[in-house]
């Protein structure tokens, strides 16, 4: 049988679980995987910096459902990673991460950047493992695929050590195993159902991670029939059309007061998904876990069930398992049950309040609400300028909204480079602050080495916005550390070989946007006011 060394079994493995592209930042300790992957066609995304490279891992494995790729190497590559994983945790996302590891015959001696991975790692992501014989690689890869997937998704690190890695095996003959779909017995729906069915005041909310556009068109269904408002959690604007009647908005930080307040006042919520977790309830105030309401959770983690708020009715299974048999199982359309109240709600909240200076957030978003396909994605991180975002843009199809739940700066420029590659057809936004641009900054190279046409808009307010925002309401007139130097990025746009445009008057927005939709790398800088700030707070 043929022999081959362990970073070639780890790309064919690859391969088999139908991987589209692996993100990465080149190290010594894992070259028999890169020289693995030379045998096939699975793009190697190189980055700048391991932290972006699992921003974008983790940014593919959200739009695709199937677990982003990761290589990065011992010591300071692994724990630059740990950002991007971070996220993963947070937002549920599944992703495998190989890190190279020194070899195993050394291991315990201290050697140059050795770390435990297993306890490094340990309270970081879902699984952590080291590989500790060859011809067991591509066992541990099944694993880490499974485990990625499987009830609420997540990370997975392994470690590869490097003698382990370069040394050779027989192939293994076995093809990964099927995943067991997800099921719900109709019995367990029905009470829930019922419950439903009975309120008063219903709320449906979605959000998690496990969700598709057949989800959205059946949730949206589903609130057509009861009479039900529709919401959705933190940054999953995107899991329902915005311009859907029975939209009612996003529970996420600096929510609609309005939408708060009905949230405390319903008498049954119906969670596709999404937790009740301190974002949804503001800080667990708009919801008294001791008084709650009739909560029907459907969620494909059964130990996050009941968390912190007591469920009447609970299955553990994804919105998909349930959404279909509760339409078969509910005639007719329903009265309105508060779906044109929250609705009226919501476009008031949307109603643009006016900012200090020439160049103004409310402004933009809103032109870019009114003007940009509906099939824009828009990527972000976190900064006082996200606030205008969740507050004014609509999103109209799913899968055009990429942001960290976990609220990490630095996210919005490798998830625009993952989702252009992903989707080169379709206008990508990477929306940032100055300083969270400036996390990440170094991958437009990457953007530009890899052809990801995007356009970053970058709201340029010389200070770390929300960090200021909070400063001030708690120490009124004493600054101390939020304060910005900010390159040319018009200049910097073109260093990269792309196009920059300086905005200093809101009527000049629309022109630079049309240049930079033509394509190419463009960079488009707001001069805003500094004393532009929200007024919510604004992960």
């Amino acid at each position: 049988m043929t022999k081959h060394h362990g970073g070639k079994i780890l790309a064919d493995r690859l391969a088999l679980h139908g991987v589209e592209r692996v993100f990465s930042v080149p190290g010594e300790s894992f070259l028999a995987a890169l020289d693995g992957l030379y045998d096939h066609d699975i793009p190697n995304i190189v980055c700048r910096q391991e932290g972006g490279a699992a921003m974008m891992a983790e940014a593919h494995g959200k739009m695709t459902g199937q677990p982003g790729v990761l290589f990065v190497t011992r010591g300071p590559g692994a724990t630059n990673a740990s950002a991007g994983l971070h996220i993963a945790m947070h937002d549920a996302t599944p992703l495998v991460c190989f890190v190279g590891q020194i070899p195993l015959k050394h291991r315990d001696r201290g050697v140059f950047q050795e770390v435990d991975y297993r306890a490094f790692f340990g309270p970081l992501v879902k699984w952590v493992a080291e590989v500790e014989r060859t011809d067991r690689i591509a066992e541990y890869i099944d694993r880490a695929f499974a485990v990625a997937q499987s009830g609420r998704p997540g990370p997975v690190v392994l470690a590869l050590p490097e003698d382990i890695l370069s040394a050779e095996t027989e192939a293994p003959a076995t093809r990964p195993g099927a995943r067991a779909p997800a099921s719900v017995n109709p019995d367990d729906l029905a009470p829930m159902l019922e419950a439903l069915r009975l309120a008063k005041r219903p709320l449906i909310l979605c959000g998690g991670s496990v969700w598709s556009d057949r989800d959205r068109q059946s949730a949206q269904a589903l609130a057509e029939k009861t009479g039900a408002p529709i919401a959705v959690t933190f940054r999953r604007q995107d899991y329902i059309d915005n311009d859907h009647p029975n939209y009612a908005g996003d529970l996420g930080v600096g929510a609609n007061p309005a939408l708060q307040q009905r949230l405390g006042q319903s008498d049954c919520i119906l969670l596709l998904g999404a937790e009740l977790n301190d974002i949804t309830t503001g800080d667990f105030t708009v919801l008294n876990p001791a008084d709650a309401p009739t909560i029907l959770q459907v969620h494909p983690e059964p130990e996050a069930v009941s968390r912190t708020y007591p469920a009447t009715f609970a299955v553990a299974a994804t919105p998909n398992a349930v959404l279909q048999q509760a339409l078969n199982s509910i005639s007719g359309s329903a009265e309105d049950r508060g779906a044109k109240s929250a609705r009226a709600e919501y476009e008031a909240w949307q109603e643009p309040q006016a900012t200090p200076g020439d160049v103004q957030m409310e402004f933009v978003i809103t032109w870019l609400r009114d003007n940009a396909r509906p099939d824009t994605i828009i990527t972000n991180g976190a900064g006082n300028y996200a606030a205008f975002l969740h507050r004014y843009y609509r999103f109209r199809q799913f899968g055009t909204q990429l942001a960290p739940t976990s609220g990490s700066m630095g996210y919005g420029l490798p998830a625009a480079i993952s989702a252009k590659l992903h989707n080169p057809n379709a206008p990508v936004i990477c929306l940032a602050g100055d300083g969270c641009l400036q996390m990440t900054i170094q991958e437009l190279s990457t953007a530009r080495q890899h052809g990801a046409d995007i356009i970053v808009i970058v709201a340029n307010n010389g200070r770390y916005g929300t960090i200021r925002m909070h400063q001030e309401k708690t120490y009124p007139g004493r600054v101390s550390g939020t304060d910005l130097f900010n390159p040319d990025y018009a200049a910097l746009a073109r260093a990269y070989g792309g196009t920059g445009h300086t905005i200093t008057a809101n009527d000049q927005f629309a022109q630079a946007f049309a240049q930079a939709s033509e394509g190419g790398l463009h960079i488009i800088e707001l001069k805003l006011d500094p004393k532009m700030l929200a007024t919510t707070k604004s992960l």
